[in-house]
């Protein structure tokens, strides 16, 4: 059966791409048609709008870039809502709020669908090489197996939370540890640099030891080659920075580390690079 996908942006791409060359029938819609080209020459089918999409596929992926985008393709709070979700699984990938996840689960089980929160750990390179995570949440069991086995082929994990919003629970803990980790980072790389020590050796030197990580090695490569080009764009940090906070000041937990790494990306971003890989972060050190 035919998979629709939505969201085709520097996640969706890799990630749509993965799922066709794992054999999957695939329909694919983006606000840039641009963006749905190079899929459509590996053999996608082109949607021409999200009603089409909805139409030919009875389970739809959502990779898209926040709450506001994601009710705009599933028509929320309009006519086309329970139209385009009735009898259908939905499974959205990108990284919202609980709060919103948990209301808009409710909003796809009354109209007749089911949902699936499906949040994935990763950047672009890891989507490339099908390495995500993916955090699986929801009350369907035949939906969660579902979506368990289409998503496989995208991730070198798939965690199931229980019940949505679970799942963004356990991605938005994931997250706040990520990036302490890489602006922790970009700050200890350029006090090296300062003090004229080889930065290229520090790194041989993290690799080898207890401290060596997929993405520790990715964003130090690109810290000492000087490469910003987005994998993970500051704007996106910021939001998850947000979405921490927010967690943390739900449950009374005392922050003071992501409450300080919070203020440099939010810092890098009104800087101007909010456009820039989350490595850009070095700026705020520089």
């Amino acid at each position: 059966m035919t998979v629709g996908f939505a969201g085709l942006g520097i996640m969706g791409v890799p990630m749509a791409t993965r799922l066709l060359d794992a054999g999957t029938e695939l329909a694919v819609w983006s606000r840039r048609p641009e963006a749905c080209a190079p899929l459509v020459a590996r053999g996608a089918t082109h949607a021409a709008d999200p009603d089409a999409l909805f139409a030919a596929c009875a389970t739809v992926v959502l990779m898209l870039r926040d709450e506001g985008a994601t009710d705009a393709v599933l028509g929320r709070g309009t006519d086309a809502f329970a139209h385009r979700v009735a009898g259908r699984r939905i499974v959205v990938t990108g990284t919202n709020s609980p709060a919103y996840s948990a209301a808009l689960a409710a909003d796809v089980r009354q109209a007749g669908g089911a949902y699936v929160e499906a949040p994935v750990s990763g950047s672009r390179v890891p989507a490339e090489r099908g390495e995500l995570v993916v955090m699986l949440a929801g009350d369907d069991a035949a939906a969660l197996d579902a979506a368990e086995a289409l998503l496989s082929p995208l991730a070198k994990a798939v965690v199931r939370c229980g019940e949505a919003p679970a799942a963004l629970r356990t991605k938005i803990a994931v997250n706040h540890y990520m990036m302490a980790m890489v602006a922790s980072l970009a700050e200890a790389l350029t006090a090296a640099r300062a003090a004229g020590v080889d930065v290229a050796s520090v790194v041989r030197v993290l690799e080898a030891s207890p401290m060596d990580s997929p993405i520790g090695r990715v964003k130090a490569a690109k810290l000492v080659a000087g490469d910003e080009s987005p994998q993970a764009a500051i704007s996106d940090v910021v939001k998850n920075c947000r979405l921490v906070l927010d967690a943390a000041r739900e449950a009374g937990a005392t922050t003071p580390i992501i409450d300080l790494v919070s203020s440099l990306y939010e810092a890098t971003a009104a800087s101007g690079h909010a456009d820039l890989d989350m490595v850009a972060v070095v700026r705020a050190f520089a």
